[in-house]
C-alpha cells in the first residue's frame, strides 16, 4: 500500500517560525491547481500498488475551495488505485473551518482533519503571529465533531520562549477534555531565514530554552500517557486504533508520491523532491516536465534512513528486520552500543531484539541515530 501527499503552498499570512514552503500571495493559485492535476497524471507510474492514504498538506490547504479539492480527490481516483478506504486528510486552519466548510469537506471525501490550533492562549498565538485566536480553535472542535468528523488531529507547540510549565498543562488538559483522538505536539525550532531567527538575532524575541523544552516534552509524555494515549511516535500521541496512517507510512518506509512544489517523494530506493518555487514549478508543469531532484540511495543509507526512523516510533530498531533485511553482521554491530544505551537510561530494558528510545532517550533521538549509523566506506554490504 502506498500514500499520496499534496502540497498546497499558500498561506495568508506567515507565521514567524515556519520554514516550510509556502507564499502568502494567491495570484497564481487557479494555475497551481492546473499544475497539481497535471502532476497527478504525469506521475501515476511511480505508484503501482494501492493508495491507502491520500494527505493535503502545506501551506494551508483548508483555503482551497470545494471544487478544487474535489478535483483533485477525482484525478487521483481517475489515476491510481485508491482504497475504498482510504484516509484522505486535509490540514485546515481554525480560521477556515465552519459548518458549510465541514459539511463541503466530508462531501468530497475528506474524512481526517489536522487542525492547526498551536495553543489554546491568544498572546502565544499572537507571538506566533497565527491568523486564529483561542476561542476559535475550541468552536472549530466542536463543529467538526458535531459535523461527524471523528478522526481529528490537532497540532500544538511547546517550548515558547514564553510558554511556563503551567500553562504548557493548561493547553494539555484543554486538548485532551476535547476528547480527540490524535494530537501532534512539536517542540519549537528556530530556523534559519524565519522571522523567528530574526527576531532573536535582532533581540526582539528571547531564544529559546532547551532546558524549558526537555521538562516540557517529558511532561507531556506523562500526561497523555496518563489519559490513554500511545506514544508511537515521537511528535505523536493517539488513542489505540487512531494513529495516522499517512504519517505511520512514513515511519514503516512505504512508498509515497508528493504533488507540488517541494513535495517528497520515496520508492524505498530512491528519494526525489520537487522544486520548492511556486512559478518554476508551473512553467516546468506546463511543459509537461516534472522539476525534481532524485537522489539515489545505497543499501547502507537505506539501512541509516531505517535506524534513525524506527527509533522514532513506539515498536522501536527490530534487529531481526535488520538481520533479514541488510545482515546478521549489522545487527552485531548494533548490539555493541547497547550497553552504553542501557547505562545512560536511553533505552527500555529487557527487550528482545529489539532498541527501543525511552524518554530520556526521545530527548536525544537524533544523536542516538547517529551514533547507530553504519559509514559507507567503512561498511560494505
Amino acid at each position: 500500500m502506498a500514500g499520496i501527499y499534496i502540497h498546497i503552498p499558500f498561506c495568508r499570512k506567515a507565521c514567524y517560525y515556519c520554514n516550510f514552503h509556502f507564499s502568502t500571495s494567491l495570484q497564481s493559485l487557479e494555475k497551481m491547481v492546473e499544475a497539481l492535476h497535471v502532476e497527478v497524471r504525469l506521475r501515476k507510474s511511480y505508484i503501482n500498488q494501492p493508495v491507502e492514504t491520500i494527505y493535503f498538506g502545506g501551506g494551508t490547504p483548508s483555503l482551497l475551495s470545494i471544487n478544487h479539492l474535489k478535483s483533485i480527490i477525482s484525478a487521483i481516483h481517475t489515476h491510481y488505485n485508491v482504497s475504498s478506504t482510504a484516509e484522505i486528510t486535509l490540514e485546515a486552519n481554525p480560521d477556515d473551518i465552519n459548518t458549510l466548510t465541514l459539511q463541503s469537506w466530508k462531501e468530497a471525501g475528506i474524512n481526517r482533519l489536522s487542525i492547526g490550533v498551536q495553543s489554546f492562549f491568544d498572546d502565544e498565538l499572537q507571538w506566533m503571529n497565527r491568523n486564529h485566536t483561542a476561542q476559535q480553535s475550541l468552536k472549530c472542535i466542536k463543529q467538526a465533531q458535531d459535523n461527524g468528523f471523528e478522526n481529528i488531529s490537532i497540532d500544538l507547540i511547546y517550548g515558547t520562549p514564553s510558554l511556563t510549565e503551567q500553562q504548557w498543562m493548561q493547553i494539555l488538559q484543554t486538548a485532551t477534555s476535547l476528547n480527540i483522538p490524535h494530537l501532534s505536539c512539536y517542540a519549537l525550532t528556530v530556523e534559519e531565514k524565519t522571522a523567528l531567527s530574526e527576531m532573536i538575532k535582532k533581540k526582539t524575541s528571547s531564544p529559546v530554552n532547551t532546558d524549558s523544552q526537555a521538562e516540557q516534552f517529558l511532561k507531556l509524555i506523562d500526561f497523555l500517557t496518563m489519559k490513554g494515549y500511545e506514544h508511537y511516535e515521537i511528535s505523536n500521541f493517539s488513542k489505540p486504533g487512531w494513529r495516522s496512517k499517512h504519517n505511520t507510512s512514513y515511519w514503516l518506509g512505504k512508498t509515497y508520491l508528493g504533488i507540488g512544489p517541494s513535495a517528497h517523494s520515496f520508492n524505498k530506493t530512491s528519494r526525489q523532491w520537487n522544486i520548492a518555487n511556486n512559478a518554476l514549478y508551473i512553467k516546468a508543469i506546463q511543459q509537461k516536465t516534472i522539476p525534481y531532484t532524485i537522489e539515489q540511495l545505497t543499501l547502507t543509507q537505506q539501512l541509516n534512513e531505517y535506524i534513525m526512523i524506527a527509533l522514532r516510533t513506539m515498536e522501536g530498531l527490530d534487529l531481526n528486520y535488520i538481520v533479514n533485511n541488510w545482515g546478521k553482521e549489522y545487527a552485531i554491530a548494533l548490539k555493541e552500543h547497547i550497553p552504553l544505551l542501557q547505562q545512560n537510561g536511553w533505552i527500555e530494558k529487557n527487550l528482545s531484539n529489539k532498541i527501543i528510545l525511552s524518554s530520556q532517550g526521545k530527548l536525544r533521538a537524533d544523536g542516538i541515530a547517529t551514533m547507530l549509523f553504519f559509514d559507507e566506506e567503512k561498511q560494505k554490504l
